[in-house]
């Protein structure tokens, strides 16, 4: 499974970080939305770099946005993360409203970097550009 993710942003890298250090199956491989295959992935799932307010998880020929990417990807991680699925019960729109207002301001509450994390010898396999820019 792929996780397209803003590079850019703070928040989305520390995400990047967090599945790196739990997902110890190595499950998750991952692509800056700055990359030529985050940037091919959001157009195959018909999504425009341009005011993007999600991460997008690629599983094969399925893709999942907001609060079902997330929730997908902790289950992927096992326990304790699982049990996020409980927070299904909220209703997705609420769920996705929320983590929009967030995506939307992202940068203003987290940071933006702009210099390159170059991302482990160990890890460096999990990223389709291999580096993050």
């Amino acid at each position: 499974m792929i996780i397209v993710f803003d590079g850019h942003c703070v928040l989305c890298n520390g995400w990047v970080q967090f599945l790196l250090k739990h997902d110890t199956k190595k499950v998750y491989r991952f692509a800056s939305i700055q990359s030529e295959a985050g940037a091919k992935l959001l157009a195959q799932a018909g999504l425009k770099i341009e005011g993007l307010e999600t991460l997008l998880l690629v599983d094969g020929v399925r893709s999942y946005q907001h609060t079902a990417a997330i929730l997908r990807v902790l289950d992927g991680l096992g326990w304790p993360w699982k049990a996020a699925w409980v927070s299904w019960i909220i209703p997705a729109p609420l769920r996705d409203g929320f983590y929009r207002w967030i995506a939307r301001n992202r940068y203003r509450f987290f940071g933006r970097r702009d210099a390159c994390l170059l991302p482990s010898a160990v890890d460096r396999d999990r990223f389709l550009d291999g580096v993050l820019p």
